[in-house]
């Protein structure tokens, strides 16, 4: 930041310094032309100043392409500048030369290119150029006799002024850009909270609306179990009297055919109403598997579940986890509905469960069509779905519970081959680790992660 700042000061520097120079030229040119007979020699100060020209030629074609010429030797310019001066003086009429004015240009140039110490000797090098020029023309009586001290003191006031002004022009830079810097931090940082808020609202909203539609559905099934439960309770009454009475073998068969399938039922009923019944908050250790065998019983009933091969590999160690068990059946209900609508006909889903480390693992894996790359990182956000009657709300409801338990969803999906979902959930007691190893297993194959940390994905 701060060479940069240097550079554009230099630049603009430079660009005066370069109109300054062709004034000098032009004026000297004006000068020497209109004064010939003042002067100790007109040619000499003709070529003097063609050789003035040719360096401001140099200095503008370097100025042009954005550079400083001789930026890197300051002193040396200053030195040229000096015996420039000083042999336009000694050409034309001495001490009291009107091109001694041009070493007041040179200190205001200066001041503006260089720091406070190449200023300060910039004068003293155009001191001495002067006093040698006092020394080759003695000076004369009379009034011509303050020339040579009132142009040192000149030069003594104008070296201060300049550098002066110079470096509070300079401050006054540093300044500005050192407020646009915190007024620029302001303003992203402002910019980031927005974004956070208007993302934390649209999440709210999300689960807002999922809650109403999962109460609307509890309605729903509430009174579907209830309208349809009192007639299956009258045709099982029917069913156990005529049970009772004698009947042949084959009446009897169907007649206990006719009452498992009310059993069956009722049970599909049953099945209905816990998953539709208010979630209870409690958070109480629950068992994995358990919870995923319940996802799977109420995800039979789907109808795109028929012609697929679900697989099911549980470890038999895992420990108890403290979580609210209700989530965690609506979390693997959801992966387990996306892996049966992402799979064709004759699809196989496999669902694994295993300890490593410091947490549990489940894996939700399909052979089905994949997932876009363009839709890779835009799953897990609330309202997106691929699907002609989806809501976009499954994924984003399944990333806020692990979310929520302090875990991690991560999947890797190939399109035209499948997806695979893994939740990581931690377990209580164990060696709290920030995920490395996780983290680096997961580069190496290659998955997209969503940690505790954020909802919106990012890839690792």
């Amino acid at each position: 930041m701060v060479a940069n700042r240097e550079t554009r000061w230099a630049l603009a520097a430079e660009a005066i310094a370069v109109k300054v120079r062709w004034f000098g030229v032009l004026i000297g040119l004006l000068l020497v032309e209109t004064r010939s007979g003042q002067l100790l020699s007109q040619p000499a100060l003709r070529w003097i100043l063609a050789l003035g020209a040719a360096y401001a030629v140099v200095d503008t074609y370097f100025s042009l392409r954005g550079e400083v010429f001789l930026q890197r030797l300051p002193m040396l310019v200053s030195l040229l500048e000096a015996l420039f001066i000083g042999l336009l003086c000694h050409f034309d009429s001495g001490i009291d030369s009107p091109f001694r004015y041009y070493y007041m240009l040179s200190l205001v140039s200066c001041a503006l290119r260089y720091d406070r110490r190449d200023t300060y000797l910039t004068c003293l090098f155009h001191c001495l150029s002067y006093a040698a020029l006092a020394l080759e023309h003695p000076l004369f009586v009379g009034a011509a006799d303050w020339t040579f001290p009132l142009t040192i003191i000149v030069m003594l006031w104008v070296t201060w002024a300049s550098a002066s002004l110079s470096h509070l022009f300079k401050s006054a830079q540093s300044d500005l850009e050192r407020l646009n810097k915190v007024l620029q931090e302001n303003q992203s940082h402002l910019e980031e909270r927005i974004e956070m808020r208007s993302r934390e609202l649209q999440e709210a909203q999300a689960n807002l609306l999922h809650q109403e539609k999962m109460a609307a559905f509890g309605l729903l099934a509430a009174g579907i179990a209830h309208e349809v439960g009192n007639p299956l309770a009258s045709i099982s009454s029917l069913v156990q009297m005529l049970n009772r009475r004698e009947v042949d073998d084959y009446t009897r068969e169907k007649l206990g055919l006719v009452e498992g399938q009310l059993t069956r039922i009722q049970g599909t009923l049953r099945e209905l109403v816990d998953f539709s019944r208010p979630a209870i908050r409690v958070m109480r250790p629950t068992n994995l598997n358990e919870t995923v065998e319940e996802a799977l019983n109420i995800a039979k009933y789907y109808k795109r579940t028929k012609s697929k091969t679900i697989e099911t590999e549980y470890a038999a160690d895992l420990p108890p986890i403290p979580t609210v068990r209700d989530q965690l059946v609506q979390l693997f209900l959801n992966l387990v509905l996306n892996a049966i609508d992402a799979t064709g006909k004759n699809g196989r889903i496999r669902l694994i469960t295993r300890r490593v480390d410091d947490h549990i693992e489940a894996t939700v894996a399909d052979n089905g069509h994949g997932i876009g790359l363009q839709e890779q990182n835009k799953i897990f956000q609330p309202y997106y779905t691929t699907k002609e009657t989806g809501t976009g709300l499954g994924l984003f409801v399944s990333h806020k519970i692990v979310h929520d338990l302090g875990g991690s969803i991560e999947f890797l999906s190939t399109p035209g081959e499948g997806t695979t979902f893994v939740v990581r959930l931690p377990i209580p007691g164990t060696a709290d680790r920030p995920g490395r190893d996780s983290k680096e297993s997961n580069e190496n194959r290659g998955m997209r992660t969503h940690s505790a940390s954020s909802l919106i994905p990012t890839q690792v």
